[in-house]
């Protein structure tokens, strides 16, 4: 269940399934996870420095995290087309025809309509936190 208790604030529970265990030791089997809670706050912090979204608290438990999030809607909208490239090829491959661009390649307008698409819906993708 996510509760909104502000326009860009989200408050949201993840839980694990299936009795699997996200950090600790798991009762069951004596097995520790307890590095995971390392992997994790570095993965929100990587998150929260290359997306619009502020990770304002979180807590880890076992089976489950909660997090507290603020999109930052006019940052994102504050960011140049490079930036907005930059901040996407952090975590994912760019398009072949977003490369070109950056280089100066693309040089019909069809092909700079395109990317200026493709950099709008990435631009939106960085404020949402699905």
């Amino acid at each position: 269940m996510e509760l909104i208790t502000h326009s860009n604030m989200w408050v949201s529970p993840n839980y694990c399934v299936r009795r699997t265990f996200l950090c600790g030791i798991d009762s069951l089997t004596g097995k520790d996870y307890s590095h995971r809670k390392q992997w994790i706050a570095e993965r929100l912090a990587l998150l929260a420095k290359t997306f619009a979204i502020d990770v304002c608290a979180y807590s880890l438990m076992s089976n489950h995290m909660h997090t507290v999030l603020f999109i930052n809607v006019e940052q994102s909208r504050n960011w140049t087309e490079q930036e907005v490239i930059k901040r996407w090829g952090c975590l994912f491959t760019l398009p072949v025809l977003v490369e070109r661009y950056e280089t100066g390649q693309c040089v019909s307008d069809a092909e700079q309509d395109k990317v200026r698409e493709t950099i709008d819906l990435f631009r939106e993708r960085l404020t949402d936190i699905s």
